[in-house]
């Protein structure tokens, strides 16, 4: 498994409306797509392509917490501009206003020739509230009675109004019920049997998928989110849905790739399952609210479990990493994120520096001015970071020691080194608001008296004594939030 790899993550509705409000799959210029081979990534992720259910827009997507995000995000936005959410499916059918499979085949066939991948997005854990499969597949569903839906109709629905049929919203245990969905019927025959359908067929038009909130579909989850309402059900519920499935998929297609959004310390039992990789939240949590020394300790993690986590510090859900961390902080996360091992993602408009989190229910997003400097600095990481020292070679955490007896600021320090063939790279990041320095020993035995060693990202070359860093330390000094590459 390689060290680390590249996915960039495309609002493929509001991406495609940057061309032109008609365009479609087949529309995106093939130039798009070099730009991303040229700078190493080994895989796009196209989010929302799936058909939704226009019904259900002006039924759940006007609450009063929607238009006050709406509002936020796009000052001007109207009606026409609310599409619903991506995640509110009908069934796993190209919606028809982006393209067709036929488009969406040939996008592969032309991400594939380039050296990438395509991921799409699998949702397990519900469709539409209006989705056709509830009247030709009731049993893949978590159905009520009629006492049940009464106590509680923000949770439970009646879909049609013909019938006495009620089912649940599709939730996560500690939020309210997604009310433009369904809930999934985990411990259904049909549920499982259904996915592992959909993903025979989609195995011939992607490379893998980015499964939505994973975890609720694990058995205990499952259980304990609906403890009282499930029914009597008809398969061994031992049996993990994920591990089912997956294995039934690597049969048809053993490189296809499973990622896992997922919380709560799971990512692990995840991994277990056969999931390829599995969010690192976590990090991105320690990035925005602890101390070096936190993030340090959560990098000692087993290094074969590291490099299957997915690192990030902005997506379709969070807020973008300008907002939420800042210029000079955001700059110094993108570096640590960049250059430990596992899958390394990015969001469309992050490399621009945009501030803007748009929900996910607007189709049109606001025009925001390119931020030439963030433009420049994410251009130079990308550039470093395609090399196969990061893709390939080995990594390991270092520790970094007091410049002097009374200095102890070296703990606001991150460093760690790569080596892959015959060359060698030391990253260093300050991720504090203070001026720290630190000492770094390195095995330099076998150089040079004095030996040259490059700071790629900041374009600076130092020669330093290969005894005093051997014996004493390499001396670092950083501004806050500053970072070294080093190549020597």
């Amino acid at each position: 498994m390689p060290t680390s790899s590249l996915l960039y993550e495309i609002n493929t509705r509001v991406f495609l409306k940057r061309f032109s409000n008609e365009s479609k799959l087949s529309d995106i210029p093939e130039e798009i797509w070099d730009y991303f081979a040229k700078n190493g990534f080994e895989y796009i992720w196209l989010m929302g392509i799936w058909n939704t259910c226009k019904s259900t827009i002006e039924q759940y997507c006007f609450e009063d917490y929607l238009i006050q995000s709406y509002s936020k995000a796009l000052k001007d936005w109207t009606k026409e501009d609310v599409i619903g959410s991506p995640y509110s499916i009908d069934d796993y059918e190209v919606n028809p206003e982006i393209g067709n499979f036929e488009m969406l085949f040939n996008l592969k066939s032309v991400l594939n020739k380039k050296g990438i991948k395509l991921i799409l997005d699998l949702i397990p854990n519900h469709f539409s509230a209006h989705s056709k499969l509830i009247e030709q597949s009731p049993e893949m569903f978590l159905s009520v009675d009629k006492n049940i839906y009464q106590k509680d109709s923000n949770t439970f629905y009646r879909p049609f109004e013909d019938q006495e049929k009620y089912f649940a919203h599709g939730r996560d245990p500690f939020f309210p019920a997604w009310q433009d969905t369904v809930q999934v019927n985990f411990f259904s025959k049909s549920t499982r049997e259904y996915f592992k359908k959909v993903l025979r067929n989609l195995i011939k038009y992607c490379d893998g998928v980015r499964c939505d909130m994973a975890m609720l579909a694990l058995n205990n989850v499952f259980q304990n989110t609906w403890a009282g309402v499930i029914q009597k059900s008809n398969i061994d519920a031992t049996n993990e849905f994920w591990e089912e499935i997956i294995t039934a998929t690597k049969k048809e297609r053993s490189d296809f790739v499973f990622i896992a959004e997922v919380y709560w310390n799971l990512e692990s039992y995840l991994q277990q399952l056969g999931f390829d990789y599995t969010y690192d939240k976590t990090l991105l949590d320690k990035l925005k609210l602890s101390p070096a020394t936190d993030i340090y300790e959560h990098l000692q993690s087993d290094l074969e479990y590291q490099k299957k986590l997915v690192r990030f510090i902005e997506n379709h859900d969070e807020e973008r990493a300008l907002t939420s961390l800042g210029k000079e902080k955001s700059k110094a996360a993108a570096v640590i994120i960049s250059t430990i091992p596992g899958m390394h993602l990015y969001f469309d408009g992050q490399f621009e520096g945009k501030k803007i989190k748009l929900p996910i229910q607007l189709g049109r997003e606001p025009k925001e001015q390119i931020q030439t400097d963030i433009k420049e600095f994410y251009n130079k990481l990308l550039n470093i970071v395609k090399s196969e020292i990061f893709k390939h070679g080995s990594w390991k955490l270092i520790q970094t020691l007091p410049s002097w007896i009374e200095n102890n600021t070296n703990q606001n320090l991150l460093a760690w080194q790569l080596n892959y063939k015959l060359q060698n790279c030391l990253v260093v990041i300050n991720y504090s608001d203070i001026t720290s320095s630190c000492r770094i020993k390195l095995d330099t035995r076998n150089y040079p008296e004095v030996f040259e060693i490059k700071d790629v990202l900041n374009e600076q070359t130092y020669f330093r004594s290969s005894e005093e860093v051997y014996y004493t330390g390499l001396y670092i000094e950083l501004k806050p939030y500053s970072s070294h590459i080093f190549f020597y």
